[in-house]
């Protein structure tokens, strides 16, 4: 069974009935009411000034780049960084158990670029299991980003904090579907991590 059908309220739009706008380009959005100075403070706020960075490579379509996830652990002094900008990584992420002591105290944070056009609605949702059977799910909303720009190179997002389970049954190994998902339901990426819940 997929991590859809075990976790469908995650799938489930009958529950949500907000219908996203009209989407505008982002040189629509420069160009809107240009005599409006106080529209276009708010523009600039927002990150739709004129210093918009190039592409950094020719030819990238991507329009959310996941730049690293941290894993942060208050009984650790250093985060643990998956650096999603290298391939071995990404190719060691799924096998690779990073020990987590029962009770401890994690969150994760997000390090993305945008670029190209405005995402809106952007989510992270991650599927848990433990011994193939699904245990947890999370939702996290993570905002409405425009592209990024000179001054602002790249967003960062902490998720919020949560407890490592404790006792006998919940140590082991845990794996973990992560996506990240806009408001059209354009999935950005897919990761397959876990990590290993220890004695303290």
């Amino acid at each position: 069974m997929s991590e859809e059908n075990e976790f469908k309220d995650f799938n489930d739009e009958s529950h949500d009935n907000y219908t996203v706008a009209a989407k505008k380009t982002l040189a629509e959005y420069q160009n809107l009411d240009a005599e409006d100075e106080s529209l276009a403070k708010w523009k600039e706020n927002l990150g739709l000034g004129s210093d918009l960075l190039p592409l950094e490579f020719p030819g990238d379509t991507r329009r959310v780049v996941i730049l690293k996830i941290q894993l942060i652990i208050n009984t650790e002094k250093e985060p643990i960084t998956f650096d999603l900008t290298n391939e071995q990584t990404l190719k060691e992420l799924a096998s690779k158990r990073h020990k987590i002591k029962e009770k401890s105290i994690y969150k994760l944070k997000i390090i993305f670029k945008v670029q190209h056009e405005i995402i809106t609605g952007l989510r992270y949702v991650q599927y848990i299991k433990k011994a193939g059977i699904a245990v947890d799910k999370i939702d996290d909303h993570l905002g409405s980003y425009a592209p990024n720009t000179q001054k602002k190179p790249y967003y960062e997002v902490d998720l919020p904090e949560s407890e490592a389970p404790s006792g006998f049954l919940a140590r082991g190994g845990y794996s973990a579907v992560s996506k990240f998902i806009d408001d059209d339901k354009t999935n950005h990426l897919t990761l397959n991590w876990g990590v290993e819940i220890v004695k303290k």
